[in-house]
């Protein structure tokens, strides 16, 4: 295959509208899109959690991958795992992942209460939920019980919303902040034991890449099509074409609380 700088912009922006986007696998960037890795490293760091709890349940877990990951590092599986996922196709992509480590999938919408009994559960474990919901988080953890999770933080590739969007109010660069997390764990109950943040250089070799990002990121340019902004993504291409990669930065934050004994 030639180099993708080489390629048409028909042609990468064809392919970077046709590639499938269920699950958070995001192999299909290799060589096209880089994005550095958070420090504390979530799911080797999940997986020594879980080797050390009974009853766990991760939150949105999209195709199941991260979870499969940690559970297939872990030095002993949980007697107990449960997932949950609101968007159907993933929820079938996690349930066939998930399943031959006895783990189960359970279908709930992101923002609906938790089918779970009170202090179910003695780690709950998410990777970017779309919205945590601390008060539900808290119901479902035993006393004593930790919430460990990596979340998308403030503004994360807030460079390449503005090239499609324009210059965004500090509004629009969401509630996501640190501190706003720990008055909303700490409003809900729970103790925050550990809160670290960092901002991550992206790149993004070419337009089909960044088409195929913002397919998969749907809430970063709301209600984006190839059509829609087919003359920005036409300025971005000869721009990487002419600069080099488009360089964004998305931000993370680990987050762990726990839930105090009485």
């Amino acid at each position: 295959m030639p180099h993708h700088h080489l390629r048409s912009f028909e042609d990468l922006v064809t392919e970077g509208a046709s590639v499938p986007t269920e699950g958070w696998d995001f192999s299909w960037f290799e060589g096209r899109a880089t994005e550095a890795r958070p420090s504390w490293g979530y799911a080797r760091t999940m997986a020594g959690r879980l080797g050390g709890a009974a009853a766990v349940l991760d939150l949105q877990t999209g195709g199941g991958e991260v979870l499969d990951s940690a559970l297939g590092r872990a030095p002993r599986p949980p007697r107990l795992t449960v997932a949950t996922e609101g968007w159907p196709p993933n929820a079938a992509r996690a349930t066939a992942l998930l399943r031959p480590r006895g783990v189960a999938v359970v279908a709930v919408p992101e923002d609906a209460a938790l089918p779970f009994a009170d202090g179910a559960f003695d780690l709950v474990v998410s990777r970017h939920p779309v919205r945590p919901q601390w008060a539900e988080i808290a119901r479902v953890l035993e006393p004593g019980g930790t919430y460990f999770a990596q979340h998308v933080g403030p503004a994360s590739a807030f460079e390449l919303v503005e090239f499609f969007l324009g210059p965004q109010p500090d509004g629009a660069r969401g509630d996501r902040h640190p501190e706003r997390e720990r008055a909303d764990a700490e409003a809900a109950g729970l103790e925050v034991v550990d809160l670290r943040a960092e901002r991550l250089r992206m790149e993004f070799h070419d337009i089909g890449a960044v088409v195929h990002f913002l397919r998969k990121v749907v809430w970063m340019v709301p209600g984006f099509t190839v059509e829609a902004y087919e003359s920005r993504l036409r300025a971005l291409h000869e721009r990487i074409r002419n600069e080099g990669p488009f360089v964004a930065h998305s931000a993370r934050q680990l987050i762990e609380a726990r839930r105090p004994r009485p």
